[in-house]
């Protein structure tokens, strides 16, 4: 966090909003604000968001995201994992931030969705996004989103939906992949960890092809294909499979298993309990994503990076 702080500050970004944690981040942020040596380069503005208690949720998330959009944020930087990032896109797409730049990057357990970048790197390229140093057009873009309705609840997935036929919600991630019966996926690389690596490793769908994947999973007894596929960090288990097709974006698919849960990202949410039907559509619509490989060689080309000397 400190090196992405010095970064923004290098770029011309004033003030940086922070959220408050139980993890320690903010408190090593402060602790930098009162001890960093006034010879370095200088920080953006430090404030901290801490109008709502913290609850060491996810509702610390969407909370915070919520003040920041508030607040004016012209760019939203998230620390975490999968799930981290589907809660900041919630936020996000549930109110007036639908058009607030994402930045999400790699700290937590399952990262098919963040990007794994150096901070300071990322803290530039979010910097040129939110000075405007940068044409939004080429330095963002929208990612997909995977929508679940039952009833009159609707969830959203980044990466893949997977459907269990465990009876409850529990324990929220999936160890067990002979109780899952179907996975949807916004995208799907092969070098991913998660339930989205079964569909990565059978297909490859990189996160900017205009399709997703759908796939049919059975017991590894009944299985025509059986992937051996890093479903969690660390652990990489035989999965059957029945078949698989691409998912087209704006189909709809009703959810054939009739009890049991839907896990978002890896995290089960939602119970299936017979009463109500489920279907899942792949968006185009998903959280405004920067890519900063885009702006950084936008920076580049422009010149924004580089001071010329007439005389030497």
């Amino acid at each position: 966090m400190q090196r992405m702080l010095t970064a923004l500050g290098a770029v011309g970004v004033e003030t940086v909003l922070v959220s408050v944690d139980l993890g320690g981040i903010s408190a090593a942020v402060l602790r930098g604000v009162r001890n960093r040596p006034a010879k370095k380069t200088p920080w953006p503005h430090v404030r901290f968001v801490d109008d709502d208690a913290v609850t060491d949720s996810a509702q610390d998330t969407a909370n915070a995201v919520r003040r920041m959009v508030e607040a004016g944020a012209k760019v939203i930087i998230c620390l975490g994992g999968d799930g981290t990032a589907r809660v900041a896109t919630a936020a996000l797409l549930a109110g007036p931030g639908y058009d607030v730049p994402l930045l999400s990057l790699s700290t937590g357990t399952n990262n098919a969705f963040p990007q794994m970048r150096e901070a300071t790197v990322a803290g530039l390229a979010a910097g040129l996004v939110a000075t405007g140093a940068v044409d939004h057009a080429i330095a963002t873009g929208r990612a997909h989103a995977l929508e679940v309705r039952t009833g009159e609840r609707t969830e959203l997935g980044l990466v893949d939906v997977a459907v269990s036929t465990a009876p409850y919600v529990g324990s929220r991630a999936l160890w067990h992949p002979d109780a899952l019966t179907e996975l949807y996926c916004a995208f799907a690389e092969p070098d991913a960890t998660g339930l989205s690596s079964i569909a990565g490793l059978l297909c490859p769908t990189p996160r900017d092809k205009p399709e997703g994947v759908a796939v049919r999973l059975c017991p590894v007894e009944q299985a025509p294909t059986v992937v051996n596929a890093p479903i969690a960090p660390g652990l990489v288990l035989p999965v059957g499979v029945a078949a698989w097709r691409p998912l087209r974006t704006g189909e709809r698919v009703e959810i054939s298993t009739t009890r049991g849960v839907v896990a978002f990202d890896g995290e089960r949410e939602l119970e299936l309990t017979g009463t109500t039907g489920a279907e899942v559509r792949l968006r185009a619509d998903g959280p405004l994503c920067v890519d900063v490989t885009a702006v950084l060689s936008q920076a580049a080309r422009v010149g924004l990076f580089r001071s010329d000397r007439t005389e030497v």
